[in-house]
């Protein structure tokens, strides 16, 4: 958090006034949340993204916007119900052993998003965000095979323009599932808050 703060300070000292109709952004963000109360497992994360984006329409009341967002998230996660692995499942009693334990897990996303964006005036504006894009998993666990899945988005945020800076606060709903592509498919869902900057680029 203190290094994003400090990029902010930066940032904000070199960033140039930002023009009208400018259509070409670049930004960054941390995030952190935590899962939706369960009783099967319990998951927390925290991420970084760096963010690009692209106004279709510039200066518009409604202004919609896309923009690609790399993300890497760390995440913590445990199973707590030893029973969500089924004795079906080939080695079910080694399994439940491992998952039952607390682990790392880093995922790697390549995030495209769409905005719909309403500015309230030259320094505020709100927006709604739909974010899809592949994932990469580290490590298996009983939700979610390890390696390729889908990370999608929901978000609604808040930002403010100071003229050189603009920024940025994100709450959203994320899912990350693999659709149905491998067995161990449940996912996770977490619900996040992010604090970013954006700014042009020339």
């Amino acid at each position: 958090m203190l290094k994003l703060l400090m990029l902010l300070c930066v940032t904000g000292a070199f960033a140039q006034e930002v023009p009208k109709n400018q259509q070409f952004y670049v930004g960054g963000c941390y995030g952190f949340g935590n899962e939706f109360a369960n009783s099967n497992y319990t998951l927390s994360n925290s991420y970084v993204q760096i963010q690009f984006y692209y106004s279709f329409n510039p200066s518009k009341k409604w202004e919609y916007l896309v923009a690609f967002q790399p993300e890497l998230n760390f995440a913590k996660h445990q199973l707590l119900n030893p029973y969500f692995v089924t004795p079906d499942e080939p080695d079910y009693e080694q399994k439940r052993r491992a998952f039952t334990q607390l682990k790392d897990l880093n995922q790697y996303a390549f995030n495209v998003a769409f905005f719909a964006n309403y500015n309230f005036s030259k320094s505020i504006s709100a927006y709604a965000m739909l974010n899809v894009g592949p994932t990469i998993s580290t490590k298996e666990t009983e939700r979610l095979t390890r390696g390729f899945a889908f990370n999608d988005v929901f978000g609604l945020g808040v930002a403010y323009n100071t003229g050189s800076i603009i920024f940025d606060v994100r709450p959203n709903v994320r899912h990350v599932s693999n659709a149905g592509l491998n067995d161990a498919n449940a996912g996770f869902n977490t619900l996040n808050i992010s604090f970013g900057f954006i700014v042009p680029i020339k």
